[in-house]
């Protein structure tokens, strides 16, 4: 069971507006619209109803200074309505504030320093370092227009694309889960960004950890 979100959330919607909590549970996910799909198959997998998820608008990654207001109010809002809250969250650029935000709060929140990181698994991720990689997961794969051809205007401006990318190497596509075709598509992106591609299955890593310890 997920609940009732049924069918999933297009990636359109986890994308602009997010996807607000409707279930019954005791505990409140609050999540990055980039982890839905990832977070009720979890959710399924696991058995897991005593938990609600309430996603966030993806886009606040083009602006995570706006990520912890986002999340405060979010807080505020279902406090009242659930025994705990936990933020699906990594530090996703906010340099510190999302996690301070979070302590003052008194919500906990997801380890790493972003989804490439906890996706990999944090310990891992920091043994690699991997400073000319780029990532891709699955959402970003399906979103590569919309997070990146777009806003970096290389739609319009292809001829950007070496500065913005020239000191980079490879794509790395962060699979999460077995999709010939998001396969093909990040070898595709990986192509238009001249790079090499490389393919890892993380499955969903130590987010999975993270919320299979939040048993009932």
């Amino acid at each position: 069971m997920i609940g009732s979100f049924r069918p999933l959330p297009d990636d359109d919607t986890l994308r602009e507006s997010g996807v607000a909590a409707s279930g019954k549970g005791r505990v409140l996910l609050l999540a990055c619209g980039a982890l839905a799909h990832e977070v009720l198959a979890i959710k399924a997998a696991n058995g897991l109803d005593h938990l609600d998820l309430h996603c966030l608008p993806a886009i606040l990654h083009n602006r995570p200074e706006q990520i912890p207001d986002a999340v405060e109010a979010a807080v505020t809002r279902a406090r009242g309505d659930y025994d705990s809250i936990y933020v699906l969250y990594a530090d996703c650029g906010t340099g510190g504030a999302l996690a301070a935000r979070c302590a003052a709060l008194g919500v906990e929140m997801l380890e790493g320093p972003h989804c490439y990181s906890f996706f990999e698994g944090n310990a891992r991720f920091a043994e690699l370092d991997e400073v000319t990689a780029f990532y891709l997961t699955d959402f970003l794969t399906r979103q590569f227009d919309a997070f990146v051809t777009r806003p970096l205007g290389l739609d319009k401006h292809p001829e950007l694309r070496d500065i913005y990318f020239g000191n980079y190497e490879k794509l790395v596509y962060q699979a999460q889960t077995d999709d010939p075709t998001l396969t093909e598509k990040a070898k595709a992106c990986a192509d238009f960004l001249g790079l090499t591609f490389e393919r890892r299955f993380t499955g969903y890593g130590d987010l999975e950890t993270a919320i299979t310890n939040l048993r009932d």
